[in-house]
Order: structure tokens, then C-alpha cells, then sequence
């Protein structure tokens, strides 16, 4: 089990793996734990993917969020 933050941003293929283990059911701690970030990141992801989450929206939603700040 990962403990702390290994990462500072998830990637494209952090999303996928979500998506993928999210689909199966998986508990958002046991995700967490996976991929090494807080339950909360991975919470915040979900959200930023849709219902149901998808990898390549969440990815998409991003760069839309960083144009706007520009």
C-alpha cells in the first residue's frame, strides 16, 4: 500500500486506470491507494469526468479549465 502523495498531477494514464477500476466497482480508498493520491483526488477526478466518469472527459476538462485562466 502507497502512503503520501508519489505524484504531483494525475496523467492520462492515471485516468484510465481509474476509469477502468471505477467501472469494476472498485472502493475509491482502494483506487487511492493504487495510484498513490489522497481519496479526495481521486473524488475530485470523478467529478471532472462525468457520470459515467470517462477518462478522455476528464482529460478534455482540464484543458478547458487552463484556457479560461489564461
Amino acid at each position: 500500500m502507497k502512503s503520501g502523495k508519489t505524484r504531483p498531477r494525475l496523467t492520462y494514464e492515471d485516468r484510465k486506470q481509474i476509469e477502468k477500476m471505477y467501472k469494476k466497482g472498485e472502493k475509491i480508498s482502494k483506487i487511492a491507494d493504487i495510484l498513490g493520491f489522497h481519496r479526495a483526488t481521486i473524488y475530485l477526478e470523478l467529478k471532472k469526468g462525468g457520470t459515467p466518469y470517462r477518462a478522455d472527459i476528464a482529460q478534455k476538462n482540464i484543458f478547458v479549465k487552463n484556457k479560461e485562466t489564461l
